[in-house]
């Protein structure tokens, strides 16, 4: 019998920046406590990437969720390819729809849906690849995309990297196959914040200049702030209007590694480490929200 459910689709009215940023303070809330509770998890970026995540989830992608399904037909998608900043991705998830925002609670525990990085054996709506193993979303990302433009489907796949992932050589095969192939619906994203989990990338990668790569390996390339909702919308508004003819995509982010709470600010120290008791009370009090409430 043929599904006749109606999709849920994620009413997006024009949400002015001070909601997004509301809603973002709100996930900042939930990423602290969320991995304060289990005492293990990756605040640092995860943080950091809060901004690019709601502008997506709460106004750029269409995307509906219910009912979920794997294909995510005449739906833009979003793959999430360092998969240790999880917790960002699930408090958007669970706070535009795909599931209940009190399981949040069960971030990282056993037998729990939302495990440290993304799977997909638990069933987790919203989630459509496993990932945490780096380097491999992009390639995911250009499959998805291939099998959009094969079926007819006019949506995009959007992806997000982080910075010290592009030392994983995968990434550069997937960037000269997105080139080649013109996998124009596809918008890739680098969180460029200049941290990964031993120091700075500049001392153990030397990725040197992102954007210059990328143009050289034949993609449109977009570079700003992607921690003001200010200067981010209108990127995001730019790599769209960039879709669709003949070059993938991207765009190099910048960020600050655990945006939002000023302890957690630049250097690597916070990328995986979970704040004690002190410091979660420290950093609820610098993210103060007023419409959204604590799971």
């Amino acid at each position: 019998m043929a599904d006749t459910t109606t999709p849920k689709t994620v009413e997006k009215p024009e949400k002015s920046n001070e909601e997004l940023k509301e809603i973002a303070t709100q996930v900042r809330r939930d990423i602290v406590r969320m991995v304060h509770a289990v005492n293990s998890g990756h605040p640092g970026g995860s943080l950091g990437i809060t901004d690019l995540l709601v502008a997506l989830y709460f106004k750029v992608m269409k995307h509906h969720p219910e009912p979920f399904d794997m294909d995510g037909k005449d739906q833009d998608l979003f793959f999430l390819s360092n998969g240790h900043t999880s917790a960002t991705m699930y408090s958007c998830l669970a706070r535009s729809g795909y599931f209940p925002v009190s399981e949040l609670a069960t971030f990282r525990k056993i037998n729990s849906r939302l495990q440290g990085h993304p799977t997909t054996h638990e069933g987790l709506p919203g989630i459509r690849v496993a990932s945490g193993s780096l380097g491999q979303g992009l390639s995911v990302a250009c499959g998805a995309a291939q099998a959009k433009k094969l079926n007819g489907d006019k949506q995009r796949v959007f992806v997000l990297m982080g910075d010290g992932e592009l030392e994983e050589g995968q990434n550069w095969e997937a960037a000269l196959y997105a080139a080649h192939h013109k996998i124009d619906n596809l918008i890739a994203i680098v969180d460029r914040n200049g941290q990964q989990i031993d120091g700075s990338t500049d001392q153990i990668g030397g990725l040197g200049d992102i954007g210059a790569k990328f143009k050289a390996f034949g993609w449109q390339v977009f570079e700003g702030d992607g921690n003001h909702f200010d200067a981010l919308l209108p990127m995001l508004e730019n790599c769209v209007a960039a879709t669709g003819k003949a070059k993938p995509i991207m765009f190099v982010m910048d960020t600050k590694m655990g945006f939002g709470v000023d302890f957690m600010m630049d250097g690597h120290k916070w990328h995986g480490v979970a704040p004690n008791d002190q410091q979660l009370a420290e950093a609820l009090d610098q993210l103060k929200v007023g419409t959204e409430g604590d799971y």
